[in-house]
């Protein structure tokens, strides 16, 4: 697991004020907004000592850190956002909580960088549901972070961004798939001598107000061998037969 830093003392200090009092696990997640598994194996393996967050590396990263970024810069670019609050930063993804395997997998990856699991927060009355970590790493992850919505400002990466995404770009689809994409069934009417005949076949959407991550969509599904064409301004189409075989053998339908 790459691990940037470790909660904050004052996380720990409530955990740890609430272990003798009788309370479980799943409460104190609850009331310290610490992730039960933690609350879990800080019961049973002490606490961390803390240490200063390791410097931000990414040329040094491995094959597995490479692909995981790709991986959540994708979702990143799609349904996530980088803003200070107070002296710390925070990210925060939004996910829809009919598509619980990408609500994990989104969790896993961002737990992967911070050693700790985001916070969960559904909106009353919705499906949304808001993943939420706070570290110094965000906004060195992601330098595009901005004031703003993403499509009213420029998307450019950096040199080291770049190079990941061009390595892994099955894994920055995915991600982009799994934040703004989707997988439905063209279904249409053929009048044949004996009758109407209905053909349906699959095929995937990417939508996106940026015109710059539409670019960098594109410019992944090129390298992936991956058949895209426009169906509008903000919609990207992929209907090719081997091209939608080639997107469900690492994406697939969401779950």
């Amino acid at each position: 697991m790459f691990v940037s830093n470790v909660k904050s003392e004052e996380s720990r200090n409530a955990v740890r004020a609430l272990l003798g009092s009788g309370l479980s696990d799943y409460e104190i997640a609850r009331r310290t907004g610490v992730g039960r598994s933690t609350v879990q194996t800080w019961r049973h393996r002490g606490f961390p000592v803390p240490t200063a967050p390791a410097p931000f590396q990414p040329e040094r990263w491995d094959e597995e850190v490479r692909k995981r970024y790709a991986y959540l810069f994708g979702i990143y670019l799609g349904d996530g956002t980088v803003s200070r609050h107070g002296k710390h930063f925070g990210l925060q993804v939004s996910l829809d909580t009919a598509h619980p395997g990408i609500v994990e997998e989104c969790s896993d990856a961002i737990e992967f960088f911070t050693g700790s699991e985001p916070g969960r927060w559904i909106r009353p009355g919705t499906s949304c549901l808001s993943l939420s970590s706070y570290g110094s790493i965000w906004p060195e992850m992601f330098p595009q972070h901005g004031p703003g919505k993403k499509h009213e400002r420029e998307i450019r990466l950096e040199g080291w961004q770049q190079a990941t995404v061009e390595e892994f770009p099955k894994a920055l689809i995915r991600g982009l798939i799994h934040s703004d994409g989707s997988r439905c069934l063209n279904t249409f009417t053929v009048e044949l001598k004996d009758g109407p005949r209905e053909y349906s076949y699959p095929r995937y959407f990417f939508t996106n107000y940026s015109a710059d991550i539409r670019r960098i969509f594109c410019e992944a599904c090129d390298r992936a061998g991956i058949r895209w064409s426009r169906s509008n301004w903000r919609n990207i189409s992929i209907s090719h037969r081997r091209s939608v075989a080639l997107l469900d053998s690492f994406v697939g339908p969401k779950s």
